[in-house]
């Protein structure tokens, strides 16, 4: 069955408002991806290397990473030989089904790993001004709805008014948070955080780290004594280590995701702002280039706007309009 196929049987008639938000979400990368991919197809009418080096520079001005776009163009060449596809229209469906696949390796590990009656630590680290401590509290509002336990722990203690502004969020969703004073020592507080969700019997902490990379060397540290902490009075805590990036940043995105990776064991990506830009195919070039799932992601300003990423949605949400184009044309053939 083809993808196009697969994708009409799974959205097809679905009011699903988390399928709208991603369609919503996702405008800005449609409009310019596909429009740029639809403009391309009308300029050349063979598929050749003039017309695989155009493809080229729209997948790399989308965000989705130069080593991604080489292997890409490579394998649709690859493609085109053996179907023996020389009409440019014809290539544009292989295009998003390889697309599709990179984001596809394993649905299993794109969900947040929550422990069943026990102690869901989640740790947070990012650089500043990324949407950490944003993300934080709608994930708290999240849990919440789904009537779990949540506390925080304000691990950020350098940053001027981070506190502050993990405990407005706090205040927001109806969850208490876990301070000391500002310059205090994360891991302490971390300590204490730990011990308050134990006595309390809270089913996720989540927590709230430093962001500053002037010296990676001692943020990097920081991270390494605060897991320390963490792991010693629950062995298998953190359950997660989310890395927040911000998408509208593009490459810059994958510079500190390579930062974090190398000093600290990512197991997933919170990529904030991706309804803000043009450029969400730097969510292949992370998936495919750094090997770490996306597992959450903002779509808006809401408290209900991040989502758990799902590579159907997300594929979908980039190409309902080629999806559409294709119903359309199925329609107006013979009958």
């Amino acid at each position: 069955m083809s993808f196009f196929k697969k994708m009409k049987e799974k959205f097809t008639g679905q009011s699903d408002a988390v399928t709208e938000k991603f369609k919503e979400g996702l405008s800005k990368t449609r409009n310019s991806f596909v429009g740029a991919m639809n403009d391309l197809v009308k300029n050349y009418r063979t598929v050749d290397e003039d017309f695989f080096e155009e493809l080229e520079e729209i997948l790399i001005s989308a965000d989705v990473g130069v080593h991604t776009v080489m292997e890409l163009i490579d394998d649709l060449k690859d493609e085109a030989r053996k179907r023996n596809i020389q009409d440019a229209k014809d290539i544009q469906p292989v295009i998003s089904e390889k697309l599709a696949e990179l984001l596809q390796k394993s649905d299993q590990e794109s969900h947040l790993l929550i422990k069943e009656n026990e102690l869901t630590v989640i740790l947070f680290v990012g650089v500043n001004g990324v949407g950490k401590t944003t993300s934080i509290g709608k994930l708290a509002h999240k849990f919440k709805q789904e009537n779990k336990k949540v506390l925080l722990a304000a691990g950020d203690t350098f940053r001027a008014g981070a506190i502050e502004q993990l405990e407005v969020w706090g205040e927001r969703v109806g969850v208490d948070v876990i301070k000391q004073q500002a310059g205090s020592d994360p891991a302490a507080v971390m300590f204490d955080a730990i011990q308050s969700a134990k006595s309390r019997k809270v089913d996720i902490l989540l927590c709230d780290t430093a962001g500053r990379l002037q010296n990676k060397v001692n943020l990097m540290n920081e991270l390494e004594k605060v897991k320390r902490v963490l792991t010693k009075e629950i062995p298998d805590a953190p359950h997660e280590v989310l890395l927040v990036l911000d998408a509208t940043t593009g490459q810059n995105a994958m510079s500190q995701a390579k930062v974090f990776q190398k000093a600290t064991d990512v197991t997933g990506i919170v990529l904030t702002k991706l309804d803000g830009t043009a450029k969400g195919g730097i969510v292949l070039a992370i998936r495919h280039e750094l090997d770490i799932p996306v597992k959450l992601i903002g779509l808006g300003e809401g408290l209900d706007d991040l989502y758990e990423f799902e590579a159907d949605q997300f594929v979908h949400g980039l190409f309902s309009d080629v999806l559409e184009q294709v119903e359309e044309a199925a329609d107006s053939g013979p009958k």
